[in-house]
């Protein structure tokens, strides 16, 4: 008696293909057959793990924005120390996250709004990067960060910087940076020119 193949899928590898795709193609370009076809299994099977290709683009989105709010409630993030300290650390643990996440943070630099989901994710997103100029700001009120640069500007340039990361950082190049390579470079080239003489 053969028995019948079993879906070897869990709704963890399902995803990780469905990242891929989703990153390969774009979302909107995304249908459940592509799903199907680069997952190996019937559309039944990935309706058997999740609802439809939103709830796999909301599970992949929520993985990488778990790990950038979880590094804001880190001690060294989070604590009573310097802003300039904490914003480095913060910094650090964002690059170390964005490289340990890839292809869930890809992703989620590239939604664009159109649907329910992207416009959370998004709104998620302004969410984080405000938290960040706070201790941006704080950091310049504490004399550690030049107060000539406007802060706002700030954010935005050194997201601009550390999101850049996604488009060309692969860390099975031969030759490629280390995690922490990439992380000092971040630090020393965006931190370096914004820190006080004092500090």
């Amino acid at each position: 008696m053969t028995m019948a193949k079993r879906d070897t899928y869990t709704p963890e590898s399902l995803l990780a293909v469905a990242v891929g795709v989703f990153n390969e193609r774009g979302y909107d370009g995304t249908s459940m057959e592509h799903l199907s076809k680069a997952a190996g299994i019937s559309k039944s099977s990935i309706y058997h793990h999740v609802k439809g290709k939103e709830e796999l683009l909301r599970l992949a989105i929520s993985r990488a924005l778990d790990g950038l709010f979880a590094v804001l409630d880190e001690p060294a993030a989070a604590g009573d120390g310097r802003a300039v300290e904490r914003l480095e650390h913060v910094v650090r643990r964002t690059v170390e996250v964005l490289i340990a996440e890839l292809p869930y943070v890809t992703l989620l630099l590239r939604v664009r709004g159109n649907t329910g989901t992207e416009r959370w994710a998004m709104e998620r997103r302004r969410e984080f990067d405000h938290r960040v100029a706070e201790l941006l700001k704080r950091a310049v009120a504490e004399g550690d960060l030049r107060s000539d640069v406007d802060v706002r500007l700030a954010t935005r340039l050194l997201f601009g910087m550390i999101n850049s990361i996604a488009e060309w950082y692969r860390p099975a190049r031969a030759g490629a940076a280390t995690v922490d390579e990439v992380a000092d470079a971040v630090i020393h080239t965006a931190l370096g020119g914004l820190r006080t003489h004092r500090s």
